[in-house]
Parts: C-alpha cells; structure tokens; sequence
C-alpha cells in the first residue's frame, strides 16, 4: 500500500491506518511529509504530529517512507522507522518499484519501472516513456478539484488507485 503527504493530521492518518488493516496489506510505503504541514500548506484538520508519530509506531516494521520536502532530522527523532532517505526501491515479483517524495528529478528508469511520488497532493496514474508514474495525492491536504484522499494498492499485477472509503478510482497494470 502506498499513501503520502499525511502532514500531522490525525484524522487521516487514522483513516490511512485503518485502510492499510482492510486492505491487509503487508507494507505500508510513505512517500514523505509524514509529519509536518509546511510552511505553504494550511494546518491539515486534526493536525496532532505527535500522535500521527504514536500511530504509526507499532507498524515500524511494515513501513517503509521516503523523505518528503517538508521532513526533517526533528521528525526523525520522534519516528521509530527510516524516514531521512530520499529514495526507496522495492522488488515485487519482477516489478522493480522506485519510491521518492517527487520533488526532486526522477531516477534513470528502464521499460517496465514503476515510479511512485507524492508532493503534487494530486493523484496521478501514467504511463511515461515505458515506465508507470503512480501518486496516490495527499491523504490530508488534496489539491485536486475533486479533493481525491487516496492511497494505492498492489496486488502484483495491477495498481488500484483508491479513495479513503475504499471506492476504485482508477487502474492500471504493469
């Protein structure tokens, strides 16, 4: 499962962490700006990073995150998992899955790569010069028209752009 862009809201961190338990997933990738809302973006509602941090603490070692523009070495303090990394690889099956924060260049890709950003706060599944560009948006903070909270699942041969109540917003395989 992938969601970012959680900047300290409770609220929807919550709803991230009761997805992650619906869909049974067995890894939850955070693709930064876990805890703080950035000095551009209003307070997300429910804005408690102290609690978000409690949250995810007992998932340590089901979370894997990337380093979002808005987190810091402080953040790291309070988090019992990585969260300073600017990127993240994954291999799922024969699916080598990038994982950055998006707000920096992407990484050289090859035919069949799949890129996973966040930043944009807008959701997004493309198809890019033969690699896949996935960014389920931001669960607290969406900037789309539609104020699309989502996150993404993976069941090894199809991505599944979902909204926080489960509905499927869109799809794409491999």
């Amino acid at each position: 499962m992938f969601a970012s862009d959680i900047h300290g809201s409770a609220k929807y961190c919550r709803m991230v962490l009761s997805a992650f338990k619906k869909e049974r997933a067995s890894v939850l990738a955070l693709l930064g700006d876990v805890l703080y809302h950035g000095p551009r973006n209003p307070l997300p509602e429910e804005y408690a990073p102290a609690e978000v941090a409690k949250m995810l603490a007992p998932l340590k070692h089901k979370i894997i995150c990337v380093r979002g523009n808005c987190d810091s070495e402080v953040d790291q303090m309070v988090l019992p998992f990585p969260i300073l990394s600017e990127s993240a690889t994954l291999l799922c099956g024969k699916t080598r899955v990038f994982l950055a924060h998006g707000h920096k260049e992407p990484p050289p890709l090859c035919a069949g790569d799949v890129y996973v950003t966040g930043h944009t706060h807008v959701p997004l599944i493309s198809r890019e010069e033969g690699y896949l560009h996935l960014n389920p948006g931001s669960v607290s903070l969406p900037k789309d028209e539609a104020q699309t909270r989502a996150y993404i699942i993976f069941d090894g041969k199809v991505f599944f752009l979902q909204a926080l109540d489960g509905e499927v917003l869109g799809v794409i395989s491999k």
